[in-house]
């Protein structure tokens, strides 16, 4: 089984990677309007990357510098392998020592088990965002 690394990752740099992902799982595979998922906001974000040991990207997700979580998107060959925890767990870390008081995501209902088994809360109704039902979620992180 084919291992892999999250690492800090630069927009400027590791652009295509990153944006080679989220095309894959958002626009493809979701059916996520393109000018929904590129919203300006990249070049200002922290992202983290998951490669696979052949150097392969197989994972992303974002954090904006007001402690919100996005665009968390993991290839389909790899779900289910720890890819999302260790991008979340990851992201996190980040969050924390950045001083943050809390992080906040919009969860695709789906998913919404996967962010709580880390502590996320989900807070008010669920809406639709891009087509795709979403619940908004916050975990404490003190």
């Amino acid at each position: 089984m084919q291992t892999f690394t999250v690492h800090i990752a630069n927009w400027h740099d590791d652009a295509p990677s990153l944006r080679l992902v989220r095309e894959v799982v958002f626009i493809r595979e979701q059916q996520v309007p393109v000018e929904l998922e590129w919203d300006g906001l990249d070049a200002t974000c922290l992202h983290v990357l998951a490669r696979s040991s052949a150097g392969d990207a197989v994972g992303t997700a974002r954090l904006l510098a007001d402690g919100h979580i996005g665009r968390m998107a993991v290839l389909e060959d790899w779900r289910g392998r720890g890819v999302g925890s260790a991008l979340l767990l990851r992201l996190l870390e980040e969050a924390r020592r950045r001083g943050l008081q809390q992080a906040v995501l919009n969860a695709q209902i789906e998913a919404a088990g996967f962010y709580a088994k880390f502590g996320f809360r989900a807070e008010g109704e669920t809406f639709m965002d891009a087509g795709i039902p979403h619940i908004k979620m916050v975990l404490l992180l003190h």
